[in-house]
């Protein structure tokens, strides 16, 4: 598509091509690099290696096993069919999912970016402090970037953009986010979490609205009920629990995930998301030495240990 649209000259090398398709940091789950994104690199590697590539790489494996990891039984037992479904219980499960699949995937992409780098390829970036947004607008702008880039550029514009009018600007929202989520599964969650994401950014535009970063966040945490919920009647349930008060404790096996340990964790998580300044990964990237060592010579030792011992779990967009 890119040669087509002479965006990008064709691949005349079966070596560059062969290491297009194969990259195997962004194989699996992303970021989605597009080939006019990496086709210079292809020819000339940026400079890199292991010095620069590491400790992101680090970063990334610290973030899915020792954060992601230890919330995903917190969030299994909140969802699973048979939990007592109180308050409690279901913002306690709605937030340690929000939190869990935040730093899986941005995990996984700075895993991703570090290992280009240590082989000589500068991968995009994926995540921009994407739980700091003022708006639905600004989260999918944050969010899985690459993957937003890829909707606008190959679905949003080729179907008209904000060109036609504003009916017609709304149609195509709605298309793409529809298209977005089948994207992650034939399944009526994730057709109507799709679906839920166009209303919102349509409203925005209609009402000329931003709803500001709390308001912005707590209809993310909804909308990933619905994303991770195994069916829409679990997940209105779950969801009603969290509208309307219902008493009672924390489910029985939810209180036995959430550990001392496992709510320290889930603490820190909160605290690195709502804190104010640079994403995380460029800035170990660039940033102080002292962050830098001390993501390498302390986070990533103890994510291997972690590893070691068995507790990895696979990559929550693995499934998608």
């Amino acid at each position: 598509m890119d040669v087509y649209r002479r965006s990008t000259p064709a691949q005349t090398s079966v070596v560059g091509f062969v290491t297009y398709i194969a990259m195997f940091p962004q194989l699996v789950a992303g970021p989605i690099v597009r080939y006019h994104e990496i086709s210079g690199q292809l020819a000339r590697p940026v400079e890199g290696g292991l010095a620069a590539g590491f400790p992101r790489f680090a970063l990334g494996l610290a973030k899915k096993v020792v954060i992601a990891d230890s919330l995903a039984p917190i969030a299994d037992a909140a969802f699973a069919p048979g939990a007592e479904m109180s308050t409690m219980t279901a913002w306690v499960g709605a937030l340690a999912y929000t939190l869990q699949i935040y730093f899986d995937f941005s995990g996984y992409s700075d895993m991703a970016i570090g290992l280009g780098l240590m082989i000589g390829f500068r991968l995009p970036e994926n995540f921009d402090r994407p739980y700091s947004a003022h708006s639905i607008t600004d989260f999918w702008r944050r969010w899985h970037m690459s993957l937003s880039r890829w909707f606008r550029d190959y679905v949003y514009i080729p179907l008209g953009g904000n060109r036609h009018g504003p009916w017609q600007t709304y149609r195509n929202l709605l298309t793409v986010f529809v298209l977005c989520g089948l994207w992650h599964g034939a399944d009526w969650t994730f057709l109507v979490w799709g679906l839920y994401h166009g209303v919102l950014l349509v409203a925005e535009r209609v009402l000329r609205f931003r709803p500001g970063r709390l308001v912005t966040f707590l209809l993310v945490v909804f909308g990933w009920v619905v994303f991770r919920a195994e069916s829409m009647p679990a997940a209105w349930r779950m969801l009603g629990a969290m509208v309307t008060w219902r008493p009672g404790p924390l489910d029985e096996f939810v209180a036995h995930a959430a550990n001392p340990q496992r709510l320290a964790v889930f603490a820190l998580a909160l605290l690195i998301v709502f804190l104010p300044g640079r994403p995380l990964g460029p800035l170990v990237a660039t940033g102080p030495r002292p962050l830098r060592t001390a993501v390498t010579w302390l986070a990533a030792p103890y994510a291997a240990l972690l590893v070691a011992a068995g507790t990895f779990s696979p990559f929550l967009y693995y499934q998608f």
